[in-house]
């Protein structure tokens, strides 16, 4: 009998033992286990991190990381590290924060407005993990620009600007495969067929875009002057376009930030083949990145005989057009008096 009451308050311990066990176990695990004050923050797990690496990481974000290591160990998680963008929510226990990080959150990847590959790729390194210098020798690869008919000028025409969504650990030639996709699916047939019209490629095609989107920011002007550059090239005559001047100018001293707002006449003589007063026929490449509009005011540029054009002083950001160099000329004194009013030397 006694045996019996010994052998009863003895499994109520063991009892009460587990039940306290658990207790603990279920606090560690589903209890809140994070230490920041923001409602969310993302982490980023590089390529190929250690478990090492990645508790590293997740410290500055975890309250407990005792907990947090019995959880992913537990989960199997140290034997099998992903690596990518992710996101930890104020409150998570350790359980969410080890399957938060098993959840790679895709990344919106936006840009536009980009002058050269270079600044394209300083943009991009700052929203994916390939560095510029991996991105920059991926897109310049001989290999890759060979079989896809580019160059190291004009491949700066794949990339069109828009809004992405990609993941952060995206390899530099996965990125470069998935910008080769879209710039394909962009140039349907009907767009081809336009430009076949006009004895241009694509890449040629972008290339006047690049210079009209320089031009004018007007939409409804650009098929006016993408039709001036297209009869300029017709009649074999270079294109005398400023935007190529002021590329040539940043290009020769490595200063894409400078803003030049005024081209001298001295400009005009500059040693570039991006000089389109000197050079006939189009610069090796786009100068900018143009945004469709302008790209596909050059696929349905404006048929005219225009073949001048400078700035309106009377209705700003706006053009005017002349057929004849006598008018342009008429023009052009207009704009430059107007500039020397202004102070406006660069």
């Amino acid at each position: 009998m006694q045996f019996k009451k010994i052998l009863s308050y003895g499994s109520v311990l063991l009892l009460f033992i587990l039940l306290a066990v658990g207790i603990k176990i279920y606090i560690d695990i589903f209890t809140d286990n994070t230490k920041f004050s923001q409602d969310e923050v993302y982490v980023y797990v590089p390529t190929d991190a250690t478990y090492a690496q990645v508790k590293e990481i997740m410290a500055p974000f975890v309250d407990d990381m005792k907990d947090f290591e019995t959880v992913a160990e537990k989960r199997s998680y140290d034997e099998n590290v992903i690596s990518g963008k992710f996101l930890l929510k104020k409150g998570m226990n350790s359980f969410q924060l080890v399957s938060a990080i098993r959840r790679n959150v895709p990344v919106t990847l936006a840009f536009n407005n980009q002058e050269r590959l270079e600044n394209l790729c300083v943009r991009l390194s700052s929203q994916i993990e390939p560095d510029t210098t991996k991105l920059l020798e991926t897109f310049k690869d001989s290999s890759f620009l060979k079989e896809n008919g580019f160059t190291k000028e004009n491949v700066f025409s794949m990339f069109l600007p828009n809004t992405y969504e990609v993941y952060w650990n995206i390899s530099a030639v996965k990125f470069r495969t998935k910008m080769l996709k879209e710039y394909n699916r962009f140039w349907t047939k009907e767009r081809i067929q336009k430009a076949a019209a006009l004895n241009l490629t694509p890449v040629q095609v972008i290339t006047i875009a690049s210079i009209v989107h320089k031009e004018t920011v007007k939409k409804s002007e650009r098929p006016r002057v993408a039709g001036v550059y297209l009869n300029r090239l017709t009649q074999g005559m270079p294109l005398q376009a400023d935007p190529t001047i002021i590329y040539a100018l940043k290009l020769k001293t490595n200063d894409f930030d400078q803003i030049i707002k005024r081209v001298l006449y001295g400009d005009l003589f500059i040693k570039s083949p991006y000089n389109t007063y000197q050079n006939i026929g189009l610069p090796p490449g786009p100068i900018a990145m143009p945004d469709v509009d302008a790209i596909d005011a050059v696929l349905n540029a404006e048929k005219h005989n225009y073949i001048y054009f400078c700035a309106s002083v009377e209705k700003f950001g706006y053009h005017v057009f002349a057929a004849t160099y006598e008018q342009h000329q008429v023009n052009a004194k207009k704009y430059i008096d107007w500039l020397n009013a202004q102070g406006t030397n660069r």
